[in-house]
């Protein structure tokens, strides 16, 4: 078995007449927590739109599993265990939290289907889902519309949790829940990848760290080898850390 549960080789993206991606390479151990960072207009959302088949590669390779998933429909990708959590959380605002879990439970048709057990651990997470149960997901605020996201994402197992700036417009409390949420699936073996731009958020959770520049992965390795190294912070990321 690999040690990567994910694989980008080459990967480049065109977007109608802009080339955006130019030759991502990109490896995502299994079983931890990968942070994707970079200035604005690297190319971090583009990569994981890539990875979904929502953006097409027009070169390259995305191997997950040992499988090439390139050139797959978007519903086929998420059907291998891998789930994703864009930037605007996708929530459905005129349906209620109970029937935006419900969408994304594939093995149930009825709320009394999910996994009780599962759903409690998500409520011990993320208290506001269970609190706002019966509300429509449009009243939510900012912060609990993003816990309903992660979720909705994690409503039953996954191999692959990819989440584009978790903490974005977030206040420092529940910024503390995110972390903590992400921690725990961790301890069961969820594999992650997260863009963020809170680079204290970053440095708390990620085990691993890709940095992007102009379409390209310009530095990898261990988030602790990033955090002690200024120098590398300033070079990479305009900032320290």
């Amino acid at each position: 078995m690999s040690a990567n549960l994910l694989t980008l080789s080459g990967v480049h993206t065109h977007i109608g007449a802009y080339h955006i991606l130019h030759g991502v390479d990109l490896a995502v151990p299994r079983g931890q927590l990968t942070m994707l960072l970079g200035r604005n207009g690297a190319g971090k959302t583009t990569t994981l739109r890539t990875i979904m088949g929502l953006w097409r590669a027009s070169k390259g390779k995305v191997d997950f599993e040992g499988r090439d998933i390139t050139a797959m429909e978007t519903p086929l990708i998420a059907r291998h265990d891998i789930a994703y959590v864009p930037e605007n959380m996708g929530i459905f605002a005129d349906l209620t939290v109970k029937e935006n879990m419900l969408l994304a439970a594939r093995s149930a048709k009825r709320a009394q289907q999910m996994d009780a057990q599962r759903l409690q651990w998500i409520f011990s997470l993320f208290p506001a889902v269970e609190k706002f149960w019966n509300h429509p997901a449009g009243k939510l605020s900012g912060g609990q519309k993003q816990m309903l996201a992660v979720a909705r994402a994690i409503v039953e197992p996954r191999k692959l949790l990819i989440v584009d700036e978790p903490s974005k417009g977030l206040a420092p409390a529940i910024i503390n829940n995110m972390i903590d949420a992400f921690a725990q699936l961790k301890r069961t073996g969820t594999t992650l990848l997260l863009v963020e731009q809170n680079l204290s958020f970053a440095k708390r959770l990620g085990d691993h760290v890709a940095v992007m520049d102009n379409g390209c992965v310009v530095h990898a390795g261990s988030m602790q080898e990033l955090s002690d190294n200024e120098d590398l912070q300033h070079r990479l990321l305009g900032l320290a850390i």
